[in-house]
């Protein structure tokens, strides 16, 4: 099981950016699918985005659909979230995730096998 290390997190004016990274330990990214997912104080954690193991295809939830950005660098063995336009209600403690599936995108909890402890992201109004 690989271990997963975010960072980037920090305090952001609306409409503002940040990119979270997710870099692991263990198992190197090119044998995994890759996602993001937040959960809100008093919510449950739910989907942000996610990235297959070639890096070629992406799924985004609704509500960050051409905000959020994710990509995955093989080379450097990193996951990013860039996030553009951040609103208040993305504040949130964000995850990283990583998935044995090898073609298609995984979007659920269930399909991730191995979690960050994740990194805080607010935004202020």
């Amino acid at each position: 099981q690989v271990q997963l290390v975010e960072s980037g997190g920090g305090l952001v004016q609306a409409g503002g950016s940040l990119r979270l990274s997710c870099a692991p330990s263990g198992r190197t990214f090119s044998t995994s699918a890759m996602g993001w997912f937040r959960q809100a104080p008093g919510k449950e954690r739910e989907f942000v985005a996610a990235i297959n193991r070639s890096g070629y295809n992406t799924k985004y939830a609704d509500s960050v659909q051409g905000r959020f950005t994710i990509s995955k660098d093989n080379a450097k063995n990193t996951v990013y979230l860039q996030m553009n336009s951040l609103k208040p209600d993305d504040t949130a403690v964000y995850y990283c995730a990583a998935s044995n599936f090898i073609t298609i995108v995984p979007i659920k909890r269930a399909d991730f096998t191995s979690w960050g402890q994740g990194t805080q992201v607010t935004v202020s109004s």
